[in-house]
């Protein structure tokens, strides 16, 4: 599987992120590790959680995507070869019960968050550590001050902004030039072949839809990448049984997936398979993060990294609307 350089270190990490928010919670014990273990073997090594997968699940309690991955990794080993990203600052538990009354990213909490997460990790630090959502009630100074902490300390390589606009990821960026501290390094975002209409406000709490300012941003910085999630939109391209939100109800999407259907027929793949060969085909280094909840799943998805569009069925794609 291609690998991509990130960060100051230039971290070698694959095309491909695996999502973890499933594994421990709705996929058993079997089968998550069997997906990790399949993940390796094609070649990858990029792997995400949060300290909050998946809360909202009957009985869940936000511990179980990084327990299990904890588990999975005390069984395999390999901890030096794989790049390990998980987040704080969506941990329901703070004033409340929902994602409305989420951890604060202040300096203290992150420190606290990310000692939780590695223990429940089994290791004592990860690659990438992301700011799960932009905190508008915590001074940003002291936001990046305390993820500049925990890499100073040791305990992550790396950081990054998921659930960001590009305008607060470079103001962070400032404040941490300005101060020598660890800039952010990466992004975070919903994003994928088919487009919300523009304006509109996601149903899902907490989701933050990658612009196309975004995914400039991201390309014309230097050492940064952009992860998009719901790459697949949960099964929507391949699953009959799978429906768009009223979100979606706009003239584009029948446009581009006419155009997806018509690049399926000619390369032989499945829509899944060339979503994630647009996105992978982006001048901005577009890494996408996809759930799965199979070994088959994953080796679909892994095709699709090594589909190769040619400039005219990228453009075409790119143009439908």
């Amino acid at each position: 599987m291609e690998r991509i350089a990130l960060g100051p270190d230039r971290i070698g990490v694959s095309r491909l992120c695996l999502g973890a928010m499933a594994l421990g919670g709705v996929q058993d014990e079997a089968s998550s590790f069997a997906i990790l273990d399949r993940f390796v073997e094609l070649g990858g090594n990029f792997i995400d959680t949060a300290n909050c997968y998946m809360f909202w699940i009957d009985g869940g309690t936000g511990d179980e995507s990084e327990l299990l991955l904890g588990r999975w990794l005390a069984a395999r080993g390999g901890r030096e070869d794989l790049v390990i990203a998980t987040k704080v600052g969506r941990r329901p538990s703070f004033s409340g019960g929902g994602l409305e009354h989420s951890e604060p990213l202040t300096g203290e909490r992150i420190g606290a968050g990310l000692e939780e997460s590695l223990e429940r990790l089994g290791t004592d630090y990860v690659d990438l550590f992301w700011s799960h959502r932009d905190d508008p009630d915590t001074p940003l100074e002291a936001t990046v001050a305390g993820f500049d902490a925990v890499v100073r300390a040791g305990k992550a390589r790396m950081v990054g902004a998921s659930n960001h606009t590009a305008w607060r990821v470079e103001r962070a960026r400032a404040i941490a030039r300005s101060t020598g501290a660890a800039a952010y390094t990466a992004m975070q975002n919903r994003y994928s072949y088919l487009q919300p209409r523009p304006g509109t406000v996601l149903p899902e709490g907490g989701h933050v839809h990658a612009a196309p300012s975004d995914v400039d941003y991201v390309g014309q910085t230097e050492g940064m990448a952009i992860l998009t999630y719901s790459s697949l939109l949960s099964g929507v391209y391949t699953n009959p049984a799978k429906r768009l939100g009223d979100h979606y109800a706009h003239p584009g999407t029948d446009a581009r997936f006419k155009v997806l259907d018509a690049v399926a027929a000619e390369t032989g793949a499945s829509r899944n398979q060339v979503v994630l060969a647009w996105l992978a085909g982006h001048d901005a280094p577009v890494i996408p993060l996809v759930g799965v909840s199979s070994v088959a799943q994953l080796d679909e998805v892994a095709a699709g990294l090594d589909l190769r569009l040619d400039a005219e069925q990228w453009a075409r794609l790119t143009a439908a609307a």
